[in-house]
């Protein structure tokens, strides 16, 4: 078995810490770039962490060639050590987090782009108000930021987690409609039937086959090319409906609450999108984010609500 360098001592833990958990992350996402992403550092410096790593270890912990980085051998058998460091630590982190009890500190939040930015914010302004002593750390990404490695402390998913020590609670059911920008509409005409949508400047995503296939599983053929715009960001592809590039797909309460909008009254027959709040059950004991997550409960789902469902 490999020996861990006398450098590794005891005293220098913070700072050895910091390469592990580079090695980890490289190890676990397939590349400097996608790890440097993940832990919200540059790609050279994740590079430097982890060639200093291997240094103090006296081994080679990734085999470089022209597709990227793959583990070792070395590497590979060195994994479930450093994973148990991880561990260790994050159980540390948990147990003083919870024994210090004290509601003053930072909550690290993370939800998809399109939430963080349309009905997000005036939440966060609430909590802010009734709890000034709390700072908030808002991570708008679309990837599943991991509630047990401590990037996050409370996720806003569009699915249930179902990971093993988490805590979850379904807050609403978001309602999702087409909508177009009025100058639009009074250029193309209105549809009045979802077979006439066809026939219109649609704006869909890019990559992502989320309403190609939800089209599709309506009984129409669609591809990426009946698309006459395409974007995968939530947000650009809501301001590009919003500019007048076609007819596109958003959550009901967002699309209501813009003026510039026009909701096109078809029943698209899609199911809504449900809204799930989660995090680690020991974390949540900690006063702080046990009162972020009371708040999010108190004052989210308002938000997910059109105002038709807000007045019955």
């Amino acid at each position: 078995m490999l020996v861990i360098h006398e450098r590794m001592a005891y005293g220098e833990t913070l700072q050895d810490w910091t390469l592990v958990q580079s090695f980890l992350a490289v190890a676990e996402t397939g590349s400097l770039s996608a790890a440097a992403q993940a832990l919200g550092r540059s790609q050279p410096t994740l590079g430097r962490q982890v060639q200093a790593l291997e240094t103090a270890l006296g081994t080679q912990l990734f085999d470089r060639h022209a597709r990227g980085l793959s583990v070792s051998a070395a590497g590979a058998e060195l994994l479930p050590h450093a994973r148990a460091m991880r561990a260790a630590l994050n159980g540390l982190t948990l147990a003083a987090s919870e024994q210090a009890g004290e509601l003053a500190g930072t909550v690290r939040l993370t939800a998809s782009v399109f939430l963080a930015h349309y009905l997000l914010p005036p939440v966060l302004a609430g909590i802010r108000r009734a709890a000034p002593e709390i700072r908030i750390e808002l991570v708008a990404s679309d990837d599943s930021e991991s509630l047990h490695f401590r990037e996050a402390d409370i996720a806003l998913r569009m699915y249930r987690p179902r990971q093993l020590d988490l805590v979850t609670r379904h807050l609403a059911d978001i309602e999702i409609g087409a909508f177009a920008a009025a100058s639009y509409l009074d250029r193309a005409g209105r549809p009045e039937r979802i077979e006439a949508l066809l026939g219109h400047d649609l704006v869909g995503f890019d990559r992502n086959p989320l309403i190609v296939d939800t089209v599709r599983a309506l009984g129409f053929d669609i591809g990426p090319g009946d698309f006459a715009v395409r974007c995968d960001n939530q947000a650009t592809y809501l301001a590009l409906v919003r500019a007048g590039c076609g007819i596109g797909f958003a959550q009901v309460p967002v699309g209501r609450a813009d003026p510039v909008l026009e909701q096109i009254p078809l029943d698209l027959g899609v199911p809504p999108l449900p809204l799930w709040l989660a995090a680690h059950e020991k974390m949540r004991r900690t006063p702080r984010i046990r009162r972020v997550w009371d708040l999010l409960v108190r004052d989210l789902p308002a938000r997910c609500r059109s105002r038709d469902q807000g007045a019955a």
